[in-house]
């Protein structure tokens, strides 16, 4: 059974016919032994790393839960999730508490304010669900034990052990998303070394605690992907008789195509607006119950996915942010 579970665990539960368990393989001694040494040669010490590694505990429902993520769902059941009445009263309540320091991010990083509080909302419901997973278990669980991201955890693993040191965090209190996120912004542990301000100038960057920080780490995040003040995110398109665009379909790529390889006679704004045609752009296919609905992508749409890298989040994001701004302008 120990055999059978292993090839299961290897390759991600996707071999049909695998029982998923609570008890996991011992992971190759080798890849335990490499991320000790890597990071003993960033400063740390081994002795420390080794106990981290013994403390942190396999948790089959982070392995469970990356293999279903949300994004898997098409739009018409994914927008209902965040896309709420509930959630819209709890934005403005959040937006009019932190008034002045959502305009102060906004004017420092040049970042809309709207996109500020909608992300936020879109992933905490403002600091309201942090999350429950151990951040050192699910980083070590998918370090170790997903291959197909194994080494993109590992190294969240690594800055997570690393941030714990700079901001004095306690380790084994850290909870999150299963895929290691933290705090009202939920920035992984990458992110949260790199982009995170002490935006309340209390001499630390707290972005479980402090919404303030919150808001301005979100802000940072955007500004330092080359957010665009005032612009456009993203534009409805309407199609001649319903004739599907010829252009690609965006898949998560740089933007290689131009606003003008995606319009045409045939493929159109669903709005007038003057845009420069020569701007990066891509082309977003949303699935509703008959038929797809396609949008123009522009770069701020693209600066949002790499918040997170789904399309279906960033039109969450958009449309929440829109959602929030008509409601807001309206007091």
């Amino acid at each position: 059974m120990r055999f059978i579970h292993s090839i299961c665990t290897v390759l991600a539960l996707s071999i049909s016919g695998c029982a998923a368990s609570s008890v996991p393989p011992a992971p190759e001694l080798k890849l335990k032994n490499d991320f000790i040494h890597q990071q003993v040669n960033k400063g740390m010490d081994k002795a420390e790393v080794a106990q981290l590694l013994k403390q942190a505990k396999y948790n089959q429902e982070v392995i469970d839960a990356i293999t279903k993520p949300w994004e898997a769902k098409p739009w018409y059941k994914y927008y209902p999730l965040f896309l709420t009445e509930k959630r819209l009263n709890a934005g403005l309540k959040f937006w009019q508490e932190h008034e002045k320091t959502i305009a102060k991010a906004s004017k420092q990083f040049q970042v809309d304010p709207e996109v500020i509080v909608a992300i936020i909302g879109i992933e905490t419901f403002y600091g309201n669900y942090l999350g429950r997973y151990s951040v050192l278990d699910s980083l070590y669980t998918l370090g170790f034990y997903y291959p197909p991201r194994g080494k993109f955890f590992r190294s969240e693993l690594s800055n997570l052990m690393q941030l714990v040191k700079e901001e004095h965090l306690d380790i084994n209190k850290l909870k999150g998303s299963y895929a290691g996120a933290m705090g009202y912004g939920q920035f992984i542990s990458s992110s949260y070394r790199h982009y995170a301000v002490d935006f309340d100038k209390d001499g630390s960057r707290d972005l479980i605690g402090s919404p303030i920080d919150a808001i301005g780490s979100v802000a940072n995040y955007l500004h330092k992907h080359k957010w665009q003040l005032g612009q456009p995110v993203a534009l409805e398109l309407n199609t001649d008789n319903n004739v599907a665009p010829k252009a690609k379909v965006w898949s998560g790529e740089r933007l290689k195509l131009k606003a003008s390889d995606i319009l045409s006679s045939q493929v159109f704004l669903k709005h007038n607006l003057d845009i420069d045609v020569s701007q990066p752009a891509m082309l977003i296919a949303l699935d509703q119950p008959k038929a797809k609905e396609y949008w123009l992508g522009l770069n701020n749409f693209y600066v949002i996915t790499r918040y997170n890298r789904s399309p279906l989040y960033a039109m969450a994001v958009y449309q929440f942010s829109q959602q929030l701004k008509q409601a807001h302008d309206k007091k």
